[in-house]
């Protein structure tokens, strides 16, 4: 015959679909307490866990009988066991509390984070064009969006400007590989189109900004959008990857993005503009690499 098992488990630990892991069961009578736990599981941490959590907690009187070390009376303790511990208690609630609220610090700079962080090293389209909008922004450059303002596709995605500063149009573009060349000429139109646009507005040069290679991680991409010799000499406009955006953006250096897009004259007197630090792209002319002595800003493989 069978018997349906009087009472019912109590789970301690359960797996992602609820079900039990480790769960105790106790009789009807109520005298006894069975442990439920995994097959083949290390009897040491069992037994440890036993003696230092559950037995104090279910079972004190078994321990104080045994004379066992792991039970404290607090009835036969000195008045400085008792300081101690309750000193100890309270820097455990600190720690606590302070974790808590670091991990709510955490959690929310991560929030506001990850989508500039995402959108500038993976975005596309609208997307990407916000983003950089809002890093901009974030450095103290005012922005306007020309495709709300003026149309789609009329002129460039932005228009920047910083206090006083001579206007700049700013095209942004992403692309899946290497960047072609002929992505300069989009922004080079535009510039020649602006004076038929607000001839009241002049602007003083564009800056193009390519997040190239946004199918692999940055740590493999090249190191610049452009690397042909004869065309970065040539080259009429400002060209940056997001790459090097998000960098001065993740370290709050406003002061670089403020030089590269706005140009040496949106910089505070006596601060002088810094470049990112670049992983060196072996294929690229040494002139136009990043100096060796800059370290790459990807955590490196180190060996021990």
């Amino acid at each position: 015959m069978n018997h349906e098992a009087e009472r019912q488990l109590h789970p301690i630990l359960v797996d992602a679909l609820g079900d039990p892991v480790v769960a105790t069961w106790t009789p009807p009578s109520c005298d006894q307490r069975w442990y439920v736990i995994p097959d083949a599981t290390d009897w040491d941490n069992v037994l440890s866990w036993l003696v230092q959590r559950a037995l104090p907690e279910y079972v004190p009187g078994a321990l104080r009988r045994a004379r066992s070390p792991h039970f404290v009376d607090p009835d036969l303790q000195t008045t400085d066991e008792l300081a101690a511990r309750r000193s100890l208690d309270e820097l455990e609630a600190r720690y606590a509390e302070e974790k808590l609220g670091l991990e709510e610090d955490l959690r929310e700079a991560e929030t506001h984070a990850e989508p500039v962080r995402y959108g500038l090293l993976y975005g596309t389209g609208a997307e990407l064009v916000r983003v950089v909008a809002a890093v901009l922004a974030a450095a103290g450059l005012s922005t306007v969006d020309l495709d709300e303002e003026l149309g789609a596709t009329k002129s460039a995605d932005l228009l920047v400007t910083a206090g006083g500063s001579p206007q700049r149009l700013v095209e942004v573009k992403a692309v899946s590989g290497a960047a072609q060349e002929h992505l300069v000429g989009h922004l080079q139109r535009h510039l020649d189109t602006w004076p038929q646009l607000r001839p009241d507005q002049p602007v003083t040069g564009g800056v193009l900004v390519v997040n190239h290679q946004h199918k692999l991680h940055p740590s493999e991409r090249a190191a610049r959008v452009y690397s042909r010799p004869e065309f970065v000499a040539a080259l009429p406009v400002t060209v940056l990857s997001t790459v090097e955006l998000f960098h001065w953006w993740r370290t709050s250096d406003w002061a670089a993005i403020r030089a590269a897009v706005g140009g040496a004259d949106t910089l505070a007197p006596g601060v002088a503009p810094t470049e990112p630090a670049l992983p060196i792209d072996a294929t690229e002319p040494a002139a136009l690499r990043p100096s060796a002595k800059r370290r790459w800003w990807w955590p490196e493989a180190r060996t021990p």
